[in-house]
């Protein structure tokens, strides 16, 4: 059983009052088997809470188990994880086959289990062809691929991976995404992945984490995250472009920016100061749309193109389709929005209020 708890979780650097809390008590259960994504930008405490489960930095207060077991005091060898890190971190003058099988001889396995187990790793991560080259004849790609095989034929009750592939390029990183996802379904370990990239996150999870400043700000599957952020910060985290997030004062169907009044499709959840969330795909172009938007600059992408303009005074992104007739530059334009599409977030704590 290979099922993760992690309970009031904190983690400080120094001790008394000029001590630096960087973890703040968070609490997540992941079940087993589960793929669940840690997601959040830089400095947000997801590398860390990751190391924690590893073994690698101490639990300042909380509890972290694995399986039945509470791990906070057990060394990173015996908690029965793997890890796969940024850095590939293989030995240059080894063979990819005795990288993969390195781990298990110093656990002393025997032969021909080791035989078997990278083997399988091998076939499973299609480089039986490779085992006999170096790291230095492999590409980036099948470097990863050989860290993860490493990992692979250790058995673990959990795999850790930490922004492993943060070094390849767009192309690589969209193929061992799909490598990363076959390997998960093959074996159903429970996994546990830190990115900061939400297109790694959206298409890998299960279920993601979403952190900001060392705490959960949500927990959902994709489609939850995406369609019902739980706060500004997620709903401008989560989505490319991000969400329009327009400040304003609500009362009833009007909603007023910057002194431009906007006529609601539906009456707002609250009066006063709100937050108004739309996705640039939710809102539609046409002569008789109720809000007026300026238009500042237009980026052609292939399929779709992505208007940005001004809602009164607020920034606003609209996609379209590249079929349909662009506005010029200068030109005001006319949208629509539909009331399912509309979140509400307070204006104070960024949470969701509708």
């Amino acid at each position: 059983m290979g099922a993760i708890a992690i309970r009031n979780v904190i983690k400080r650097y120094g001790r008394g009052p000029k001590a630096l809390q960087v973890i703040h008590g968070v609490s997540a259960d992941i079940a087993d088997g589960e793929f669940i994504v840690i997601v959040g930008p830089s400095g947000c405490g997801k590398s860390t809470l990751l190391r924690m489960v590893a073994g690698l930095e101490e639990i300042s207060e909380g509890e972290i188990s694995i399986g039945p077991r509470v791990v906070n005091d057990v060394e990173p060898a015996e908690r029965d994880i793997a890890m796969v890190f940024q850095n590939y971190a293989l030995y240059p003058h080894m063979s990819v086959y005795d990288n993969m099988a390195y781990g298990l001889k110093i656990a002393r396995v025997p032969k021909a289990e080791i035989d078997t187990r990278v083997q399988k790793a091998a076939k499973i991560l299609e480089l039986s062809a490779l085992l006999e080259r170096t790291p230095r004849q492999l590409s980036g790609g099948q470097r990863q691929r050989v860290a993860m095989g490493r990992a692979i034929v250790r058995q673990p009750q959990a795999f850790l991976f930490d922004e492993p592939l943060s070094n390849l390029d767009a192309k690589l990183r969209a193929q061992t995404r799909l490598e990363i996802q076959k390997l998960h379904h093959e074996l159903g370990v429970t996994s546990l992945f830190v990115t900061h990239d939400q297109v790694e996150a959206m298409t890998l999870a299960q279920r993601m984490i979403v952190m900001n400043a060392g705490r959960i700000e949500q927990i959902g599957t994709p489609e939850v995250v995406y369609s019902k952020p739980a706060s500004t910060f997620v709903a401008g985290f989560i989505g490319a472009p991000p969400m329009n997030l327009l400040t304003g004062q609500a009362d009833g169907s009007r909603f007023i920016v910057g002194g431009t009044e906007l006529s609601l499709p539906v009456a707002a959840p609250r009066a006063g100061t709100l937050v108004l969330g739309l996705r640039p795909e939710h809102t539609e172009l046409t002569p008789q749309g109720r809000w007026p938007m300026k238009v500042e600059m237009i980026e052609m992408l292939g399929a779709e193109r992505l208007i940005y303009g001004r809602l009164g005074d607020a920034l606003f992104t609209l996609r379209i389709d590249a079929t349909l007739t662009a506005p010029a530059l200068g030109d005001t334009v006319r949208l629509n929005a539909t009331p399912e599409h509309l979140h509400w977030f307070d204006a104070g704590t960024g949470q969701r209020v509708g």
